[in-house]
């Protein structure tokens, strides 16, 4: 990265997004945060602001190809360049086995998660390639490497990321930029709050953590802020899994 690079992160309102936000801002960044909800976003801003960070919130609903095309150009025009972009944006679906699983329900999850994925990289690439230089990191999960009863649809939409990263880093190559993803495990968000919904449960399957404790947003962010970097500068297409130890074995 350069001096003061410009970094776009989506799904920036809360938890892992919100934590590389704050990140890149101690890295001086000028930081562009985006999410759905305006009071928030602009609340965010200001905060990042207040650290001494140029920063700025856009509305943007990944889901939507007009929303990241403006998200993207929005950026470009504020600070004329885009140089580290982080696709945090995401939906967890309802837990249920597969046999209840409905058209509805794998909507609700791919159409954030994965072709919000997609159509991210489709326009960050745009300005990155003709940059010739950039960094992308996409968010993946544990799930993304492995199965989970009770959790197809996320579990699927996790490997499909992973699979638009490889092959997004294959292209991108060929113009000096670079694509990863990284991929946490239980990490203490709201989105793990609300699928270990009593302390009992979550505490029974952090025991099943190596290292006995789910990670922090912030150690998060900082493997994110390394991914992008130039102290990772010949890695791409890769997936830096960040889970206490949960795919050790």
């Amino acid at each position: 990265m350069t001096n003061h690079p410009v970094v776009l992160i989506t799904g920036a309102l809360t938890g892992i997004g919100r934590a590389a936000a704050f990140a890149f801002a101690g890295e001086n960044a000028r930081v562009v945060v985006s999410g759905r909800r305006v009071e928030e976003g602009r609340t965010l801003a200001a905060e990042l602001i207040a650290l001494g960070v140029e920063a700025e919130f856009i509305q943007a609903d990944v889901r939507f190809e007009d929303d990241v095309r403006n998200l993207v150009d929005g950026a470009v025009a504020r600070f004329g360049r885009l140089d580290v972009a982080v696709n945090a944006a995401g939906a967890e679906g309802e837990s249920a086995p597969l046999v209840e699983q409905t058209p509805e329900r794998y909507a609700a999850v791919f159409d954030s998660n994965v072709l919000g994925t997609l159509l991210s990289m489709k326009h960050e690439l745009r300005v990155m390639n003709a940059q010739g230089s950039g960094s992308i990191v996409n968010i993946s999960s544990t799930m993304g490497a492995r199965g989970a009863a009770g959790a197809s649809l996320y579990v699927a939409s996790k490997h499909a990321v992973e699979g638009l990263t490889k092959s997004a880093a294959l292209e991108a190559a060929a113009f000096g930029v670079r694509v990863n993803a990284v991929a946490p495990g239980p990490v203490e968000t709201p989105m793990l709050n609300r699928l270990l919904a009593d302390a009992e449960r979550k505490a029974a399957f952090l025991s099943a953590v190596p290292l006995k404790r789910a990670g922090t947003p912030e150690e998060i962010g900082d493997a994110i802020v390394f991914v992008s970097s130039g102290k990772s500068s010949f890695m791409t297409g890769e997936v830096l899994r960040i889970n206490g130890g949960r795919t050790a074995s």
